[in-house]
């Protein structure tokens, strides 16, 4: 069976999804072809009574269970984890040694050695961009991870990276992760979760003139709200 061009969310696993479920969701989306799993390093640090640990925990326990590690491209993210507290405004950041930190404790708790897709999840312009981009490239040459990315940035932040990259010879980000949605919203509309950022015409036309470059993109049936009667945006 051919490869879906799909990652599964994992935001609930290990909170509101339980063990039983997830290994069950999990199960079923390989079963179906699947292979791309998207987690990050804070999901769900917003419910109550949660840290951020619990969905990479619960994909560890998963992986080991069901030793299929070598078929799934494994995603996972750094940088909007929460230091203190449950809002952003204590997120851990984008330097190097927060990056160096945040890989090794994912590695950890997704049970593996490697992960294959790192990004940044959000921006921190108080770093240096050259400093965030060479510590993901070092990520790479020291084989803790296979690919990076960064997602929720500008398209002139995610050049001037990549730039910034090549400049120190280290290896870009080829993937970038934004919010998309198939009905698009009236232009300079507001989002309502103001770490989101939206998949401009501008990034559609970069992507596409960069070979080495992958888009991912979420929310892309607006939570729901296509299909599900009384589900707002």
């Amino acid at each position: 069976m051919t490869d879906l061009p799909l990652a599964l969310g994992t935001i609930p696993f290990g909170t509101s999804v339980d063990d039983a479920t997830t290994f069950d969701l999990l199960d079923r989306f390989v079963a179906a072809g699947g292979s791309r799993v998207d987690t990050a390093n804070n999901y769900p640090f917003w419910v109550d009574g949660a840290s951020g640990d619990e969905s990479e925990l619960a994909i560890g326990r998963w992986l080991t269970s069901r030793g299929v590690r070598d078929r799934i491209v494994l995603s996972t993210k750094c940088g909007a984890r929460p230091t203190s507290g449950s809002t952003l405004d204590t997120a851990e950041g984008l330097s190097a040694p927060a990056v160096h930190r945040a890989v090794e404790d994912s590695l950890r708790r997704l049970q593996t050695d490697v992960i294959d897709v790192y990004w940044a999840h959000i921006e921190d312009r108080s770093v240096p961009l050259a400093e965030t981009v060479g510590a993901f490239g070092e990520l790479v040459e020291r084989g803790l991870v296979r690919a990076t990315g960064a997602s929720n940035l500008p398209t002139w932040r995610l050049e001037r990276a990549r730039a910034t990259a090549r400049t120190l010879g280290v290896e870009p980000w080829t993937n970038v992760q934004l919010r998309y949605t198939y009905l698009q919203p009236r232009p300079g509309v507001r989002l309502p979760e103001a770490g989101h950022t939206l998949v401009t015409p501008e990034m559609l036309d970069y992507v596409a003139a960069e070979p080495d470059l992958t888009l991912w993109t979420y929310n892309t049936l607006l939570a729901g709200a296509y299909t599900r009667p009384g589900r707002s945006t």
